[in-house]
């Protein structure tokens, strides 16, 4: 993709959105504070979602929590008397994050603990030393965008081995605290990218350095959050838990472009027109924190149920995903063992 067709997308969604939501946004103001779920659009912010929830005793990780969308969920979620552990790949910028929380809401719910979901030793270490036999809700955030190839720890490409690869170990070895939990929810935030490219291709998963171009990377990271979602409802649904997926907002200011110093000026130029970082994490509080009845096996979009792609939705894609997925788990694991 060039960088004008780029650009094209770029300020086509961004404007598409803005439009799409203005009847919202009225709305909104006609409401004020007394709205309710169904209430709930682009405009809502992270603390607007709480809707008054008391979170004692409730324990969550975020991840990639150091920054834009992921520091604003957890913020709200301390404010709202939850221990959350900011799992994040930077020590110094994850533990000023929560800090910063600690500081800002008056407690002391926030934690870090160091997390590089690029790397297999560093996700089974996060778990090893995680000190709560139970975890209530799991919000998948960490992304990653690269402009040029690169690689994990694993030698798999990163976009994929992070966004995906990544936190398919970490609700694999995070599963037994879950289920411990009385509702165990998993939240994985994806993308409108999620649609593009239509289909996963699993040739190209994770894509070879000979094929590989950004944004069809990004798309397929994305797809599979959707798609491991959904199987994670199917697989576990029965033994209380819920999962779901979302999209909170296009082109918000964030981290995820850390990689990409493409990405970080498009992103740079047009967040004066996009949501905040808090109003990004909205949607992400609904899809934590509303019952179980209206957000299992969903994906969500501003705050609401929204269409995912045909591809998303296909359940045998979607198992052929978690297979492909336990047979690399299956490799790493042995290969770290030996």
């Amino acid at each position: 993709m060039s960088m004008g067709v780029f650009f094209a997308l770029a300020f086509f969604l961004v404007f598409w959105s803005v439009s799409d939501q203005s009847d919202l946004v009225t709305k909104s103001k006609q409401l004020g504070s007394h709205m309710s779920e169904t209430d709930f659009n682009s405009k809502t912010t992270a603390f607007d979602a709480l809707d008054g929830r008391d979170l004692t005793l409730k324990t969550i990780i975020v991840t990639g929590a150091n920054t834009g969308i992921g520091f604003e969920t957890a913020k709200a979620l301390a404010q709202a008397g939850a221990k959350v552990i900011l799992a994040c790949r930077s020590s110094g910028t994850g533990q000023a994050a929560a800090d910063a929380i600690n500081q800002e809401t008056g407690n002391d719910n926030a934690v870090f603990a160091e997390l590089d979901l690029g790397s297999v030793d560093s996700i089974v270490k996060f778990t090893e030393q995680l000190d709560t036999d139970t975890v209530d809700i799991l919000i998948c955030n960490a992304g990653l965008v690269c402009s040029n190839y690169e690689t994990t720890g694993e030698g798999i490409e990163a976009t994929v081995g992070v966004c995906h690869y990544g936190h398919f170990l970490l609700v694999k070895l995070l599963m037994p605290q879950l289920l411990a939990s009385e509702k165990p929810r998993i939240v994985m935030v994806s993308s409108v990218s999620h649609t593009s490219p239509a289909k996963l291709s699993f040739d190209l998963f994770p894509m070879p350095k000979d094929k590989f171009k950004m944004m069809v990377a990004y798309g397929q990271a994305k797809l599979a959050n959707v798609l491991m979602a959904n199987e994670l409802q199917r697989k576990f649904g029965a033994q209380g838990l819920s999962a779901c997926s979302l999209h909170p907002g296009t082109l918000i200011t964030t981290d995820i472009g850390r990689r990409s110093r493409f990405m970080s000026i498009v992103m740079k130029l047009v967040s004066p027109l996009t949501k905040s970082p808090s109003q990004g994490a909205s949607t992400t509080i609904c899809c934590a924190l509303q019952d179980a009845d209206r957000v299992a096996g969903k994906y969500f979009s501003d705050c609401q149920p929204h269409d995912m792609s045909e591809e998303a939705r296909d359940p045998e894609v979607a198992a052929k995903l978690w297979q492909l997925s336990e047979d690399w788990v299956a490799q790493v694991m042995d290969a770290r063992a030996s």
